[in-house]
This record gives structure tokens, C-alpha cells and sequence, in this order.
């Protein structure tokens, strides 16, 4: 299948938003409500899936079972997640990578990130950062140019996986550095940052959110972040865009989608609920630590979101040469 943005899949995504709910919308959830997190435990998705799915439990008075379906940078938990009934008790949590890079990085992308889901909310998301082992040499972005350099392929960096933004950000930096070094893809941030911690790779690209235990501990050396700005909890780690690379800035966004044509009633009844809790202090305060601003979208405007980054990323991904192996 061809990625592309048809104005059909777009009108079935906004037609599912304005559509008449069925009488059982009302009293839902009725029963327990299965989320897929299509990445390990342990990442971004899996940190915040958990996160608002407790909340939700909490709130609407039925479970919300996290089930972690990984691989192929997100692609085969979503594609489970299209051809799931669109009642509502089978949701996803969806993202840049798995809803907008990895289609654009597959040859034959499994589902249309638009006409194929109901996107209900947008939770935002962490910068994401590059670090290094604390043992090698390099204290800072340049000097890390300057030592991969003059050891073309010699040096390694892990990403939570083919297609996710951790891997095209790397890939982005490599270019706009001029320097090589290899990309070992993982099936989920988490394996890559126990990896670059024990020393088996020399560098990661992930969520800050995923690494940041590490960082403040000091067993992975920040070198620069995807925030437009310094971040205050962090700050002595430059941004990208300081060390003269503005197009690295970018945020690595979660949210929650459904299969299409999920009723109106229950999208929009989730989307409050979700936008609610981001709102609480303590899950303010939670998400602030990795840098994370929620965001306060509706239905439709996420989607309209979701239809601007793929049009952002398609031109990056087409220049940065970075494939799905």
C-alpha cells in the first residue's frame, strides 16, 4: 500500500467524529478496555499507555488493560489495532513513530495512519536526547563529531527500532554531521538504554523520558536534546538547535487512537477524560521530569495534527535516505 493522505481517508476520519453514537455509547465503558502499546515495556508509549489507562480505570469505573504488542517499529501492535471492532474497548496508544515515521519508512506501509484509525487524544511528549557512554572520551556534541570522525564506522548507537523517531533523528544527526557511525535497532527503548548503559553500544537516541533515570544517575552523558529550548530540569544539556542544528528539533508525541469509526460519544468522552488527567497536579508534576508539556487538543484538531506531521516527516525521511530494514 502506498502512504498517502486521501481527502477519503481523511473525511472517514472526521465523518467517525461528527457520526451518530449507537445508545450503548452512553453507558460505556460497560466493560474492561484492552489498550495496545505496540512497543515493550519499559518505553515512553508503555510509561504513559500505564499512566493514563490507571487514571481511566480509575475515573470511569472499568479496567484498562495495557497490552504490549511490539515490533517492526510499531507497525504490527497498530496494524492489530485496525482490524479490531471499533467499539471502543479496543484502543492504541499511537505516536510519531508507529503513526507517521514508520509507514513513511516501510516499503509497504500495513494501514493508512489516517483513513484506518479514530484518533481520539493527543498526551504530547518528550524531546528526545543523545547520549553516550560515560567512558568515552567525548563531553560534548562536538567533541563527539570530532571522535566518531576519526573513527568512521567504528562507532555504534542504539534506537528503540527501525522506523521509530529515535532511529530518524540519529539518522538526521549523522548526516548533518558528516560523520558515520552504525545504527543497531532495538525492539524498544528500554533494551537500548540497558545496552548503552552496560557498555555494549557506544551511544542511544531515545525519549529523554526513557533514558532519564540514567542521565540524572550519570551512567548515560546527555550531549543534546530535540527541544526548541533548554529544559529546565536539565539545565546544562544543550538543544540541538543551539549546537546549530534546527532541524533536529522535534517532539517524540503519544497519544490514543482507536480503529476507524469508533462512535463520536465515546471519543469524545475519552478525549476529556484524557485531556482531565493530564491536568492533575501529580501527573503534571510526573511528566514535567522527562520534559513532557501535555497537550490539550480535541478529536478533530489531533487529527488535523496527525495529517500535519505526516506532511513535516515525508520530505525528512525522503532526504535522510533512512529505510526499515
Amino acid at each position: 500500500m502506498t502512504l498517502q493522505i486521501s481527502r477519503f481517508g481523511f473525511v472517514l476520519a472526521l465523518a467517525a467524529l461528527a457520526g451518530a453514537a449507537p445508545a450503548g455509547a452512553q453507558q460505556y465503558p460497560v466493560k474492561p478496555v484492552r489498550i495496545i502499546v505496540p512497543f515493550p515495556p519499559g518505553g515512553t508509549s508503555d510509561i504513559l499507555g500505564r499512566l493514563v489507562a490507571t487514571r481511566l480505570t480509575e475515573s470511569l469505573g472499568q479496567t484498562f488493560i495495557v497490552e504490549n504488542r511490539p515490533g517492526a517499529g510499531g507497525l504490527i501492535g497498530l496494524e492489530q489495532l485496525t482490524k479490531s471492532a471499533p467499539d471502543g474497548y479496543t484502543l492504541g496508544v499511537t505516536g510519531a513513530a508507529p503513526s507517521v515515521i514508520a509507514p513513511l519508512l516501510a516499503k509497504k506501509p500495513p494501514y493508512d495512519p489516517i483513513g484506518e484509525f479514530t484518533h481520539i487524544a493527543l498526551f504530547g511528549g518528550p524531546p528526545s536526547v543523545f547520549g553516550v557512554h560515560p567512558s568515552l572520551p567525548a563531553k560534548s556534541l562536538k567533541a563527539f563529531i570530532a571522535f566518531a570522525k576519526a573513527r568512521p564506522g567504528e562507532l555504534t548507537y542504539g534506537s528503540p527500532g527501525n522506523g521509530t523517531q529515535g532511529h530518524l533523528i540519529g539518522e538526521l544527526f549523522k548526516q548533518k554531521a558528516g560523520i558515520k557511525i552504525v545504527h543497531v535497532p532495538y525492539k524498544g527503548a528500554a533494551f537500548a538504554v540497558v545496552d548503552v548503559v552496560a557498555g555494549h553500544i557506544h551511544a542511544i537516541s531515545t525519549t529523554l523520558t526513557t533514558a532519564s533515570a540514567q542521565v540524572r544517575a550519570g551512567r548515560v552523558r546527555a550531549l543534546a536534546i530535540s527541544s526548541g529550548a533548554r529544559l529546565p530540569d536539565y539545565p546544562g544539556v544543550s538543544t540541538f538547535r543551539e549546537l546549530g542544528y534546527p532541524d533536529l528539533v522535534a517532539t517524540i508525541w503519544f497519544s490514543l487512537s482507536g480503529p476507524a469509526g469508533v462512535p463520536a460519544e465515546i471519543v469524545n468522552r475519552l478525549n476529556g477524560e484524557v485531556r482531565r488527567i493530564l491536568q492533575l497536579p501529580d501527573v503534571r508534576e510526573r511528566l514535567s521530569r522527562d520534559g513532557i508539556e501535555p497537550n490539550q487538543l480535541d478529536a478533530r484538531a489531533f487529527t488535523e495534527f496527525v495529517i500535519a506531521e505526516i506532511k513535516r516527516w515525508g520530505p525528512v525521511v525522503r532526504a535522510s535516505g533512512a529505510r526499515a530494514d
